[in-house]
C-alpha cells in the first residue's frame, strides 16, 4: 500500500490539509487527487471544523498536473478529467478555505490557490501559468483564476507563461497577502482566527452568494473547459511539450537561434 501523500489534522476548529509529495513537487498525481478529495470531504463532514487550511511540505506548494502520468495518455485518460471536481470542491466548500504557500505554484497548482477563499504566500514564492510552454491550455483553471485576476494581467501571464513573484500576485488579485517567510504562519493564523469568528451558516450562505454564476452554469463552464484542456493534454503539441519537459530540452515549436 502506498504511503499517504496528503495529510489531515484538526486543531481548534482548523482542519489542515497538507500536500506531502515532494519527490514530484507536489504534482497532482492520481494519488494526490484522490487523497486531497477525500480530505476535503472529511473536513466538510466534521461539524467541529470551521476553517480549512491547504498547505504543503517541501519547497514547492504544487507544480500542477503530474506530467509523467499525462505522457502517452489519450484525452479521455488524462488526469485533468478529474480536476474540475477537485477545484469545485474547494471553490464551493461551505467552510472557508485558506491557501498557505511557502513555495512556488505552477499551472494547476495556481488553479488550486485561486479556488481557495483566501491565499497567503511567503515573499519567496513564485507563480506561473506555464501551460502554453508545454503545448497545453490553462482551460480548467481559468474557471477559478480569471475571476480573481485583472484582465490585462490574465492575458499577459496566460499567454507568455512568465514567472511572477508573490507581490505581483497580490497586485493582480491572486493572493491576499505576501509576507516575509518567517511571518507566514502568523499571517495565516490572523485570517483563520478572523474566519472562525463568523457563524458557520452565515459563512456558507455568503460563499454561495459570492459564487453565484453570472451568465452561465458553473458545471457547464467546467465541462466546456475540461474538454478543451483534456484535448490539448492528449494532442500532438501537448505530448511534445511533455516529452520535451521530461527530456529537459526545448519543444519543437521554439524557434532555433540563427
Amino acid at each position: 500500500m502506498a504511503d499517504e501523500v496528503v495529510h489531515y489534522s484538526v486543531r481548534r476548529g482548523i482542519a489542515t490539509i497538507t500536500l506531502d509529495s515532494p519527490h514530484n513537487r507536489n504534482a497532482l498525481s492520481a494519488q494526490v487527487r484522490s487523497e486531497l478529495g477525500a480530505r476535503l470531504k472529511a473536513a466538510q463532514a466534521d461539524d467541529g471544523v470551521r476553517v480549512v487550511v491547504l498547505t504543503h511540505v517541501g519547497p514547492v506548494f504544487c507544480s500542477g498536473m503530474d506530467l509523467k502520468e499525462a505522457r502517452g495518455a489519450r484525452a479521455d485518460q488524462q488526469g485533468v478529467n478529474e480536476f474540475p471536481a477537485l477545484l469545485e470542491a474547494v471553490l464551493t466548500s461551505p467552510k472557508p478555505v485558506v491557501a498557505r504557500l511557502a513555495g512556488p505554484a505552477r499551472a494547476g497548482g495556481v488553479g488550486l490557490v485561486a479556488a481557495c477563499d483566501l491565499a497567503v504566500a511567503a515573499e519567496s514564492a513564485t507563480f506561473a501559468f506555464s501551460e502554453v510552454r508545454i503545448g497545453v491550455v490553462p482551460a480548467v483553471i481559468s474557471v477559478t483564476v480569471l475571476p480573481r485576476l485583472a484582465a490585462r494581467a490574465a492575458h499577459e501571464l496566460f499567454l507568455t507563461g512568465e514567472t511572477f513573484d508573490a507581490h505581483r500576485a497580490v497586485a493582480i488579485g491572486l493572493l491576499n497577502a505576501a509576507v516575509a517567510d518567517d511571518e507566514l504562519d502568523a499571517a495565516v493564523s490572523r485570517y483563520t482566527d478572523m474566519l472562525a469568528l463568523g457563524a458557520p451558516g452565515a459563512l456558507a450562505a455568503t460563499k454561495r452568494m459570492l459564487l453565484e454564476p453570472r451568465g452561465g452554469n458553473l458545471g457547464e463552464v467546467f465541462a466546456d473547459m475540461l474538454e478543451l484542456s483534456a484535448r490539448h493534454f492528449g494532442g500532438a503539441e501537448g505530448q511534445e511539450g511533455i516529452a520535451a519537459f521530461k527530456a529537459k530540452r526545448l519543444p519543437s515549436w521554439v524557434p532555433s537561434e540563427g
